[in-house]
This record gives C-alpha cells, sequence and structure tokens, in this order.
C-alpha cells in the first residue's frame, strides 16, 4: 500500500528547530513508500481509510517543535496520521487511535483500570512497540491507505454525517474531554462567564461551537489572527472575535499596566481561557488575561518555550491540562456529530498523498484550517 512515513533524524530535527517555517519541505524525513497491508493481529480488524487529518502535533514533529523527552513514548519509523476516518465492511468508522494495556496484552494499569486509556502507564510496554497509531513503528497511522485496530476502537459514524465533518471526530474527542476536565466536572459548576477562546485552529474552533451545543450561554470571546479563522469563529458561535489577546482583554475591562520591561500586564480580565494555539506567545497571553482565581484550560500542544511564570502564582490561577481522552470520550465525540453542524467548514479540499508537499504547505500557510489526505485518491 502507499504510505507517507516519517524517518526520525537528529540532524534534521535540529535544523527544523532552527530554521522554524525556513526549513525546506524537501529536507524533511518524510517520505511516499510502497508497505505490505498491515497484518491484523489476532482479534484485530483492517480498515481502509477514506480521510486522514494533518494535526498541529503532527506539524509540531516534522518542524522541530516537539519536546524530545517525550520520545520514550513513540516509535520509528512510523506512517504518521491519528486523526482517521476509514471504512470496515461497507461501515465508515471513527478510528480510536489509542494502543493501551488492552492492546499490549497487559493487565489494566492503573489508568486503563479506571477508564482514562489515554493517560496509560504501559503506553511504552508490553507486546507492543510504543506509542499510538500515527506515531508507532509496526501499525500504521491514517497517512497510508489502511489500518488495524480492535473493533472497539471503530466507531461508525451516524448517518447523514458527511466525512469533512467525520474525520473532526478525533480532535472533538480532544476537546470534549478538556472541556470536562475544566469546566463540566461536578466540583467546577457552571462553566464561568465571560471565556476566551485563544486560537482559532482546529481545536479553537471545535471548542467554539462545542461550547454551544454542550449549552454554554456565557459571553464567549475569541482571538483569532486570520480572516477565515475569525469569519468561522463568528459562524460557529463566537460573541466577539478579536484580533489578538490584548484586544481582547482591552474589550471586558481589564486594567492595563506597563512594566518596566515586557508587553503590557493586565489585572482583570476573563474568568476562564482556552488556550488552543501552544506558543510561547499564546501561553503568556492566557497567563496575563485570566482574572485572577480563574482557569486556564491548556489544550495547545506547547512544548519547549520559556514562560514567565509570574502570573500563575501573582494571580492564583489554576492550569489543567488536556490532550486525550477515553474511550468514553471518544464515543460521545462520535455521536455529538450529528449536533455539530458548521465543522465541516473547516476543512479543505482533500490531498492526495503523493502531493504532500502542496498539503503541508497549505497546514503551514492557514489558508485551510484543516488539511486533510484522502490516501484512496
Amino acid at each position: 500500500m502507499k504510505a507517507l512515513s516519517y524517518y526520525p533524524s537528529i540532524p534534521r530535527y535540529l535544523a527544523a528547530r532552527a530554521l522554524g517555517k525556513r526549513y525546506p519541505l524537501g529536507a524533511l524525513p518524510l517520505r511516499l513508500v510502497d508497505l505490505p497491508e498491515p497484518e491484523p493481529p489476532p482479534g484485530w480488524v483492517r480498515a481502509r481509510v477514506r480521510l486522514a487529518g494533518i494535526c498541529g502535533s503532527d506539524l509540531a514533529l516534522l518542524f522541530g517543535k516537539n519536546s524530545p523527552r517525550l520520545s520514550p513514548f513513540f516509535s520509528f519509523p512510523a506512517v504518521l496520521g491519528h486523526e482517521i476516518l476509514a471504512e470496515h465492511e461497507g461501515v465508515r468508522v471513527a478510528v480510536n487511535p489509542l494502543l493501551a494495556c488492552a492492546e499490549r496484552g497487559l493487565e489494566p494499569c492503573p489508568a486503563c483500570a479506571r477508564g482514562e486509556e489515554g493517560l496509560c502507564l504501559s503506553v511504552a510496554d508490553g507486546g507492543l512497540a510504543p506509542g499510538m497509531l500515527g506515531y508507532h513503528a509496526n501499525l500504521p497511522g491514517g497517512w497510508g491507505e489502511a489500518v488495524v485496530a480492535r473493533p472497539e476502537r471503530l466507531h461508525p459514524i451516524p448517518e447523514g454525517v458527511p466525512d469533512a465533518r467525520a474525520v473532526l471526530a478525533e480532535p472533538v474527542a480532544v476537546v470534549l474531554r478538556g472541556l470536562r476536565r475544566a469546566f463540566l466536572h461536578e466540583r467546577h459548576g457552571a462553566i464561568p462567564s465571560p471565556l476566551l477562546v485563544l486560537g482559532a485552529g482546529t481545536l479553537g474552533l471545535i471548542a467554539v461551537r462545542l461550547l454551544r451545543t454542550l449549552g454554554y450561554a456565557g459571553e464567549l470571546h475569541v482571538a483569532a489572527r486570520h480572516p477565515l479563522q475569525a469569519e468561522l469563529a463568528r459562524a460557529l458561535g463566537a460573541d466577539r472575535v478579536h484580533p489578538s489577546a490584548t484586544a481582547a482583554a482591552d474589550a471586558v475591562g481589564a486594567r492595563r499596566y506597563r512594566p518596566l520591561l515586557g508587553r503590557p500586564v493586565y489585572r482583570g480580565g476573563f474568568a476562564a481561557v482556552i488556550e488552543a494555539a501552544g506558543s510561547r506567545s499564546s501561553l503568556d497571553e492566557a497567563a496575563w488575561t485570566t482574572v485572577e482565581g480563574g482557569r486556564v484550560l491548556l489544550l495547545g500542544a506547547a512544548a519547549e518555550v520559556r514562560h514567565d511564570f509570574s502570573p500563575h502564582w501573582f494571580s492564583e490561577l489554576t492550569w489543567i491540562g488536556s490532550y486525550t481522552y477515553t474511550q468514553g470520550d471518544f464515543a460521545d465525540a462520535v455521536a455529538l456529530l450529528p449536533q455539530l453542524e458548521g465543522l465541516e467548514r473547516l476543512v479543505g479540499p482533500p490531498f492526495a498523498l503523493a502531493d504532500w508537499r502542496a498539503a503541508l504547505t497549505a497546514a503551514r500557510s492557514r489558508r485551510i484550517v484543516k488539511v486533510v489526505f484522502a490516501p484512496q485518491k
């Protein structure tokens, strides 16, 4: 089968880290290869990939933005792609890419025993190499024509949901899990207002739509840098869209102060912030635009960045990190897809695997919010 495989290279990682957006696509350790059809282990099944997304974490891996300290928990070379819409026995399915204790032939670890497969303590142990689908040396991800998985990891897509919305099931599960951890748990009570979504990429825009679908009636603001992102944020339920976090803070009456050195700081601001960009600047903005005693949900995949922790203790903020989901979160995300009208607008026309350079160019340019491959194309 045809597949896009990533071959790790420390020199290329360091070069990409140093050059950033100037790093040439042709130098990436990514190759279109012919691989044998994946053979399902006993009790597993094979599914044909219809669409597979390019995630921010994939871009971080390719362009040297991820943390090398996470390397023990993944294995390479690997066919990337963990946002997977596939077809099995004529049925469209969203593929949960987790490979936890059950897949590894192990007794449940404490995390798996309480239903937290995404936090599996044995992700680098057992009968499989470390990692999940899309970051696994032996089991291909969605940037190939086929994947294998246990049947319970395949979630049938409800009728009437377009493919372009269905391929977002995995990031919807990520956001749903984050909202539950940060705001929807019984110990937190109602979701606070006003709320700022900082970053209007895939996760930020899904958060806007999902908040409204779950009944959030509070004041919902979005900081969006690009015109398409701003347009989509309004369409998906934002009350106000701002060109920057500082403009958003000013709009809700936060008091601005000028330090001796550095950017402006604030008192007051938003009762809660969803940080969905994962950059050095967005982390700083989230910290300073959250009201004293407020909450920050960290959805953006920040890695190694320099960060001023002063507002964490000075304003007594609560930070909640979230990157994964449970099997229940994933099933609930798929069940919610019929109610998430409009999310398909995030997804651009699919690219063939052979056009991966054009696909990555589109993903980096922000002309399309969610770039996807159609491996059968």
